[in-house]
């Protein structure tokens, strides 16, 4: 069995890469396990994080507990009514979309709380209409489920790191509202995350799983070829939330450089939008207006 230093060792090489952040030209080494202090120094703060400080843990135990109980409640409100949640889960490479769902679920009845996280399209997959393979995974009576990631790949990874053609892209662009549309007109409670996060977040996170033998899976090949792509990712998603940002779907920024603030954020989010019986608009608490809104001119600040 592989000791921590071996599975560290394991993972994929990079080598030393420059950066330019700030307007400072810098040198990430994700094969050195020593973090830089201009990393270190920014990981919260990255990208204008209105945040200086983690939260406490002791108060998000506390809180977190208070709203995972509103949301066994509201599950049971989605069996006893037939109800159901879909919600999607976006945002760079390490901006904490597993661990967010994770505490979304954590006490829900799997049985009819369902994660998805769809590995790459088979080659039968390829031949079919793009949005088939997801439609597969739509919650039914009762429900409520979330996607790692969902068609919006072909919005981000796929045409930054050319696995699609603009053509795809555009047609993506053009045709997901009205996929979108006919989701809410079926009834489904419809969410779209954004969970953001900045450049010196990211890269704590990266080599954070580089070097951890718990987590170290988590760093792959495509993250690497990432690093020096912040630029493309960040106009990808740009244009993604400008085009399909809509009032019937809108897109739900959080910022996320803070994990627990962001969790709690969107669980509040949810619970706040859900009409469920025995609801405690109390224990919910009002949104952080500093770290979640809605659309292009959230992102814009």
């Amino acid at each position: 069995m592989k000791n921590a230093k071996e599975e560290a060792e394991a993972a994929p090489a990079a080598g030393p890469i420059r950066i330019r952040i700030g307007g400072k030209e810098r040198e990430f080494d994700i094969d050195n396990p020593a973090l830089p202090d201009w990393i270190e120094d920014n990981k919260l703060t990255a990208g204008g994080y209105p945040y200086d400080k983690k939260m406490k843990s002791e108060d998000y135990d506390k809180e977190l507990e208070r709203l995972q109980i509103e949301l066994v409640k509201a599950q049971a409100w989605l069996q006893a009514t037939g109800k159901r949640v879909m919600a999607l889960f976006e945002g760079r490479d390490a901006a904490g979309k597993g661990g967010t769902i994770f505490v979304l679920r954590q006490y829900m009845n799997p049985r009819t709380a369902r994660n998805v996280a769809l590995t790459k399209p088979t080659p039968t997959e390829l031949g079919q209409w793009y949005f088939q393979r997801y439609v597969d995974h739509f919650p039914t009576s009762g429900e409520f489920v979330t996607f790692d990631r969902s068609w919006y790949n072909r919005a981000g990874v796929e045409p930054v790191m050319g696995f699609c053609t603009p053509e795809q892209h555009e047609k993506f662009l053009d045709e997901t509202p009205h996929f979108e549309r006919m989701i809410c007109n079926e009834g489904i409670h419809f969410f779209k995350f954004w969970l953001n996060i900045g450049r010196e977040t990211q890269l704590e996170r990266f080599h954070d799983r580089r070097w951890s033998p718990l987590k170290n899976w988590k760093f792959s090949p495509i993250d690497i070829a990432g690093i020096n792509k912040w630029d493309d990712y960040t106009r990808a998603r740009d244009l993604m939330v400008e085009r399909t940002h809509k009032e019937f779907a809108p897109w739900i920024i959080v910022r996320a450089n803070d994990k627990r603030r962001a969790r709690l954020a969107v669980i509040q989010r949810i619970l706040l939008s859900l009409p469920y019986d025995e609801r405690n608009l109390d224990t919910i608490g009002k949104e952080d207006k500093k770290i979640v809104g809605e659309g292009p001119s959230f992102l814009e600040k």
